[in-house]
């Protein structure tokens, strides 16, 4: 079968590498000139079904209250600009807040990232792929105790639903990771993912395209989309600035611009961008820097050793589809890091990056069919799509392929919201 997919950022390489297995011709066309050029380009290099906790759940309303108006907040509404994208995708981003829908919610994340994370590790091992990979879990600290008490609640779900996590005191998290002696005395405790891992995000799709290549896999980069033809109710062809591509079969991961090219066929998708932010630092101090992938929650920042690099990244920014940086919040990000890591590098010096990361209002993402029959959907994966590409890619060739995937399909496709 011939396959088009749409999007060459990690999703859609994982997608096109599962298909070409699968025995499909498969073509990528992307509108970067390489893959990987976008969200997938400097995002925070974890490997993280530990974050399956959704962005909705109870204390989130009052939380962003809180930080309402606040420059220097790690989440910023924009709720002042009239979006309506942003005030529909708002009003069922509420309705998920509760803690029935969190449970809900966790149980289909997880079930993603924990296959996909499987994934990865097959490919590895098949492959010989590197990407600065590091296999030594991931540690979430914490600083305040309240802050502790719900982590460790939301762990003990995650661990019911088969995630391996470890509580943490303080002393314990800084013999497993001395790099956080600057901050040992603050924290209230922390816990480990044993089983979590971090790598360059960017590098490993740019290698895994390469293979791409190797299998027959052909990319048409420098290429933009120009609109969706449909013929007997069935996606006939893309058009392109470069002329019109015909398929069997379609795979939509544009991120969080699939919306904008969904509309064009008829199709809602409930996806709106939240703008992240990431340095990447040289590290001068080994002994500094962590050699542990950690995530600070309070301040919703992750940290992944990338060789000689550290990366830092987080924060969320929901201001519509615009991707002019701002250095306020670059600022969040440099600051706090220089504060958790004093010494690593030279903070002042570090390359900057923003992108746009597409999340729906439950943060699970939106896998599977829709209403056209040969249109898939491979998106609104939100800070998971590194986490959850391998998996993802795999389930979407399963289902082109006529094959029943190895997970639980029910929660992820597109059909929930016609509930919610």
């Amino acid at each position: 079968m011939k396959v088009l997919v749409l999007g060459a950022g990690v999703v859609g390489v994982a997608s096109a590498w599962y298909l070409a297995k699968a025995g499909h011709d498969v073509t990528v066309i992307d509108r970067q000139p390489a893959a990987g050029l976008e969200t997938s380009f400097a995002n925070g290099g974890q490997v993280s079904p530990c974050h399956a906790e959704p962005w909705a759940n109870p204390s989130t309303p009052k939380t962003a209250l809180k930080w309402m108006g606040r420059e220097d907040a790690p989440l910023a509404f924009r709720w002042q600009r009239w979006d309506p994208a942003l005030w529909a995708w708002g009003m069922r981003f509420l309705l998920n807040c509760t803690a029935a829908r969190a449970r809900i919610n966790t149980d289909r994340t997880l079930r993603v990232a924990i296959y996909s994370r499987a994934c990865l590790q097959s490919l590895r091992a098949e492959t010989g792929i590197d990407y600065d990979q590091k296999t030594l879990g991931i540690l979430h600290v914490y600083r305040d105790p309240h802050s502790f008490e719900h982590a460790v609640a939301a762990s003990d779900l995650m661990t019911r639903l088969g995630l391996v996590r470890q509580v943490r005191s303080a002393d314990e998290a800084l013999a497993l990771e001395p790099a956080l002696a600057a901050v040992h005395a603050e924290l209230a405790g922390a816990i480990f993912t044993p089983g979590d891992e971090s790598g360059d995000a960017h590098r490993f799709t740019q290698n895994l395209a390469r293979l791409c290549a190797e299998k027959g896999v052909a990319f048409h980069y420098g290429t933009s989309i120009l609109g969706l033809e449909m013929e007997a109710g069935r996606l006939a062809a893309v058009a392109t600035d470069k002329g019109r591509l015909r398929a069997d079969a379609f795979v939509m991961a544009l991120g969080s611009w699939s919306p904008k090219l969904a509309r064009q066929v008829g199709l809602a998708l409930p996806i709106y961008p939240a703008k992240g932010y990431s340095a990447t630092v040289a590290v001068t101090d080994p002994a500094k820097a962590p050699r542990i992938a950690i995530t600070d929650d309070e301040h919703k920042l992750v940290y992944s050793r990338l060789g000689d690099r550290l990366r830092c990244a987080g924060t969320a920014e929901l201001a519509g589809w615009n991707l002019q940086m701002s250095p306020a919040r670059a600022a969040i990000v440099t600051g706090q890091s220089r504060a958790l890591f004093p010494g690593a590098g030279d903070f002042d010096k570090a390359d900057l990056w923003c992108g746009l990361r597409p999340v729906t209002p439950d943060s699970v993402p939106i896998l599977g069919r829709t209403r056209i029959d040969n249109l898939f959907l491979n998106t609104g994966h939100g800070t998971l799509g590194w986490t959850m590409s391998c998996g993802s890619g795999r389930v979407l060739a399963d289902l082109i392929s006529g094959r029943p995937p190895d997970i639980d399909m029910s929660g992820l496709g597109l059909e929930r919201f016609a509930l919610a």
